[in-house]
């Protein structure tokens, strides 16, 4: 690997940086330390500082020379509401709160790509150094973005980073056009009428509906939707009654849509409303659908993918630069991309989790588990990344 030997040199700074976010997590839109961090870096590196943007973001502005040309690099700031299984120095000192999706790391490699650039005078133009809160359902880019984020700061493209647990530590894996899907959440409330168990013939069943409505919907992907596009509608609930001997007036079902296109998505809601509101009519019942649109699908441009690909490509490598597969899971960078052109990338975090201190957890180093954590390895090859894109950006590098 190619790294750049004075962020090789500060490695053990970002770090303890970065595991001081470890140790300290705080949910979307309540980033206030971790703000406080970011901020206080950057302008002991002499980057101008912008707070408060879309609640707590911080957006870190860098320019050198004349040119207008302008570049975004984007990383988030939020943990979970997940309690840490980890035992080591620097696990969560909150509970119930937790960095198990890495985006501690991602600081960390923004940062360091911050500091790295800070002490370099050959480029022209504008680097934004973008940190951006809520993005665990809070959809935090889509607040900066309403907040004015590319108003106030231009960007020509911007491009986000994720690191990837499964995948070796010094690969990236990309791919151009829907790379995450998008996010929706669904409730369904059928209201029948309540009877004596014993006497069914007295009631209008919500929970025999129900059944019926959960099969019925799947319908839709099977003989609505084109066998060729992606889709997923899981039902993950189903609500109703208090006693073994009372057939309920409510029954409640709820579950997630995801999808790679907003027209399948249009496809799948328009149907799953029609059955709603026809189907619990044939068993003299009501239906209402409340469909919630959370994250639209991540859509990686072409000419901003290639760019990416051959800026890691002179860093690790062409053949550790994989094609990924698109992914059901989402992420409100998509926001940004539909702005903006731009990539996202995903960085190895290690296939197996072996970098993990002693006293981790018993479960995988999976995103989202409570045995997760960063892996620090990865903060030079990932600032090294940001530093090599933003340059070659702004040098007009681009295909």
């Amino acid at each position: 690997m190619k790294l750049i030997d004075e962020i090789v040199g500060f490695a053990p700074e970002i770090r303890a940086i970065r595991r001081d976010i470890h140790a300290h997590p705080e949910l979307g839109y309540a980033e206030h330390r971790t703000a406080d961090l970011v901020a206080s870096l950057l302008e002991q590196w002499g980057i101008e500082v912008s707070r408060g943007i879309g609640g707590t973001g911080v957006v870190g502005t860098l320019k050198r020379g004349s040119a207008l040309r302008s570049v975004g690099l984007r990383a988030d700031l939020d943990a979970l509401p997940i309690q840490e299984a980890n035992e080591f120095a620097h696990r969560s000192s909150e509970d119930g709160r937790m960095h198990a999706c890495g985006h501690d790391g991602h600081t960390a490699m923004l940062l360091a790509a911050a500091k790295a650039l800070s002490q370099r005078t050959d480029f022209d133009g504008t680097v934004h150094f973008i940190f951006q809160p809520a993005e665990e359902g809070g959809a935090g880019g889509k607040a900066m973005i309403d907040d004015g984020l590319f108003d106030r700061f231009p960007c020509d493209a911007v491009f986000g980073m994720h690191n990837w647990p499964g995948l070796e530590l010094g690969r990236f894996s990309v791919r151009a056009g829907p790379m995450l899907a998008s996010a929706s959440e669904f409730e369904i409330r059928i209201t029948g009428r309540g009877a004596h168990a014993a006497i069914p013939n007295e009631s209008v069943d919500p929970v025999l509906i129900a059944c019926q409505l959960v099969q019925a919907l799947q319908g839709i992907l099977t003989r609505n939707k084109r066998p060729i596009d992606t889709a997923v509608l899981s039902v993950t609930q189903v609500h109703a009654g208090d006693a073994f001997n009372v057939i309920p007036n409510i029954a409640v079902v709820r579950g997630t849509v995801r999808t790679f296109t907003t027209e399948v998505l249009d496809l799948i809601e328009t149907r799953m409303r029609e059955i709603t509101e026809q189907l619990p009519r044939a068993f003299q019942a009501s239906g209402r659908l409340d469909f919630q649109r959370n994250y639209p699908p991540l859509v990686n441009h072409e000419a901003e993918t290639e760019f990416c690909r051959r800026v890691a490509a002179s860093i690790v490598g062409e053949e550790q630069v994989l094609e990924l597969e698109p992914v059901m899971g989402s992420e409100d960078f998509a926001y940004m991309l539909l702005e903006r052109p731009g990539c996202y990338i995903a960085i190895g975090n290690g296939a197996d989790g072996a970098h993990r201190d002693g006293g981790h957890g018993a479960g995988p180093c999976a995103l989202h588990n409570p045995s997760y954590d960063f892996n620090d390895e990865v903060t030079p090859l990932g600032a090294t990344y940001w530093v090599r894109l933003a340059e070659e950006f702004l040098a007009g590098k681009t295909p």
